[in-house]
């Protein structure tokens, strides 16, 4: 059974099939509506209802709040519908030429990059070039119909081969795949450019880029655009983890900072083992933040690492001074099904 949803103010239209989350068929249409986690914690999709009916795929999700039904507020990354739907919700706009699609990639080199990290380096079609945004993401569609998104360490001007981090998780099954099946040349099938979280290129703000482990593959593929692109805005980039070895790119970073004025970078370790001698920053990352910059007000913040760290961010940001349409984020959820 398929039932039609319509956006308002674009009047943009997409349908949704039966026990299918609105969020995952807007994408599946190429209609890119706001969202991070996909698990109903980060209220990236909140949405209203305009006129139609709902229900939640997995009962009430985390992220809702006892104010949201009686405003006819919905996330979208957790609701599904029966009948035709209007609503009300803000389109993204990646850019000219951008929209999503499905494509084979194979592996042409996979590099670890740390004990449970892994980079895949991804060959793509030639056919036509794969248009993205710094910072955005893909899904792997796996054969039995579900998904796995991973955020683009690439930058759109140097994308072949792209590339992607994996970490690995206990008992998860694709990131298990890649530490003991994957190799060279096998193929996978992606869709893709998805996402919001890509820089905002308008504004003159300085830049505090703030990443939790794997995290710091889209802002990888940020600051690579950044230089690319000659911006000259001032940019300090935070780098949580839990130990020393976790800082992956930790060389390739303070390369970076060696020839570039304008960018500043602060590891952070919230697990220094003794062995690492660590002199550094020690703590949670966003509180190292927020001992550098007590007053946000005049930044823009890109956030991007697991669930815990961008909801005390957000909260805590907000606080601090920083205007709520300057903070970017992404929350890393790993699914393990």
């Amino acid at each position: 059974m398929t039932s039609n949803v319509v956006i308002r103010p674009s009047g943009r239209k997409f349908t949704v099939e039966q026990d299918e989350s609105i969020l995952i068929a807007a994408l599946r249409q190429g209609v890119q509506l706001p969202h991070s986690c996909r698990g109903g914690s980060c209220r990236s999709c909140l949405a209203r209802i305009i006129n139609g009916e709902f229900s939640y795929l997995h009962g009430p999700p985390i992220g809702l709040l006892p104010a949201d039904g009686p405003a006819g507020r919905v996330l979208l990354c957790q609701a599904k519908t029966s009948v035709d739907l209007e609503i009300e919700v803000r389109e993204l706009d990646p850019g000219p030429g951008i929209s999503t699609h499905r494509l084979p990639c194979r592996v042409q080199r996979m590099k670890q990059l740390a004990p449970d990290v892994m980079a895949l380096f991804l060959k793509l079609p030639s056919v036509e070039p794969f248009l993205f945004r710094a910072g955005q993401y893909v899904d792997f569609l796996l054969r039995d119909g579900k998904r796995r998104s991973f955020s683009i360490a690439s930058p759109p001007h140097d994308a072949d081969p792209l590339e992607i981090h994996v970490r690995q998780v206990p008992d998860g099954r694709f990131s298990g795949w890649v530490f003991g099946e994957c190799q060279e040349k096998a193929l996978l099938r992606l869709e893709g450019p998805l996402g919001g979280f890509f820089l905002d290129e308008k504004v003159a703000h300085p830049i505090i880029f703030v990443a939790g482990g794997t995290g710091f593959a889209p802002i990888k593929g940020m600051l690579r655009h950044v230089f690319q692109a000659g911006l000259k805005r001032p940019m300090h980039l935070f780098w949580g983890a839990r130990q020393e070895i976790d800082l992956y790119e930790d060389g390739l970073i303070r390369e970076w900072v060696r020839v570039r004025p304008t960018l500043r970078y602060t590891p952070v370790l919230s697990e220094a083992a003794g062995q690492d001698n660590w002199a550094g920053a020690k703590g949670w990352v966003h509180q190292a933040v927020l001992e550098t910059y007590p007053d946000l007000s005049g930044h823009q913040v890109y956030l991007s690492g697991p669930p815990q760290m961008i909801d005390a961010a957000r909260a805590d940001f907000a606080a601090h001074g920083l205007p709520e349409d300057q903070l970017h984020f992404d929350s890393f959820e790993y699914a393990l099904d």
